[in-house]
């Protein structure tokens, strides 16, 4: 079923996300870092938006503070209108590490997210579980241990677990950074797919080129420390894509400018530290 989120989300623009003046500084040794520095992001509904930079240019940072594991120093972050205090069940996070408890199976990881889930009795939740793991094509592993399975089928369950209570928004910290690469293009599939089926909202931080153009309708790329908001990309790809489309001109083109501006950030970054000398 081809999708046309991209245009849809042109026509009705409600906002998920809305990031103005964003700043976050942290305080290391008595001296003052500033993390982030001004930044302006927007999500709409049921958009898949990347953030992409080098390390070090705030991306887990400024995702740690939509998930609200971390406080903003200054400037406005609200979800659906609402200013974002703390974590909350319409948010949804998946880090690289897949953080699944080895005592468990599968299932009971993915059912662990829904213990403060009132009026669910234990079969309910053993049921939603199950969905999330035929979901996300566990089916039939539900009964492992995470030691039985592997990094990709790992990462998975952890899918599953952010999933199973339906948040509005996903927020993915470099999820597929420490597979092998033909794991990575299954899993990017696989991703799209839930996307397609779950239509939430996604914010994915990468340091892959290819993988955000892939995935995104929108990009954001950042500046080197402190992080800002260097330039953003939409991708006007029609969805679902597959890796033909990484050989086409459009792609190529997308990728041209996304590294050409990478590399103006390195430039920048490069004279700031000769300054410094």
């Amino acid at each position: 079923m081809a999708l046309h989120l991209v245009n849809e989300q042109a026509a009705s623009r409600e906002v998920m996300l809305r990031a103005e003046n964003v700043t976050k500084t942290f305080v290391s040794n008595k001296k003052e870092i500033t993390a982030l520095e001004r930044v302006d992001i927007t999500i709409y509904q049921q958009e898949f938006v990347s953030l992409l930079g080098p390390s070090g240019c705030g991306k887990s940072t400024f995702l740690r503070l939509v998930a609200g594991l971390d406080e903003k120093t200054d400037g406005v972050l609200t979800l659906n209108g609402s200013p974002i205090v703390g974590s909350g069940r319409d948010r949804g996070v998946v880090f690289q590490q897949y953080s699944l408890l080895p005592w468990m199976h599968a299932w009971e990881n993915v059912a662990f997210a829904l213990k403060k889930s009132k009026g669910m009795t234990g079969a309910q939740k053993k049921e939603m579980a199950f969905h999330f793991l035929e979901l996300v094509g566990l089916k039939g592993f539900e009964n492992h241990y995470p030691a039985q399975m592997s990094g990709g089928m790992q990462q998975r369950v952890a899918i599953a677990r952010a999933l199973v209570y339906r948040p509005k928004l996903l927020l993915m910290d470099e999820p597929f950074g420490a597979l092998d690469a033909q794991t990575r293009r299954d899993m990017q599939d696989l991703l799209m797919r839930i996307w397609s089926e779950e239509k939430c909202g996604v914010l994915f931080v990468t340091h892959d080129v290819d993988e955000a153009i892939y995935l995104s309708d929108r990009i954001y790329m950042m500046s080197a420390h402190p992080g800002r908001v260097a330039k953003e990309l939409t991708i006007d790809m029609r969805k679902p894509r597959d890796w033909n489309d990484m050989l086409s001109d459009q792609f190529v083109q997308y990728k041209r400018e996304i590294v050409s501006e990478l590399e103006r950030q390195k430039a920048i970054q490069k004279q700031a530290q000769q300054a410094k000398l």
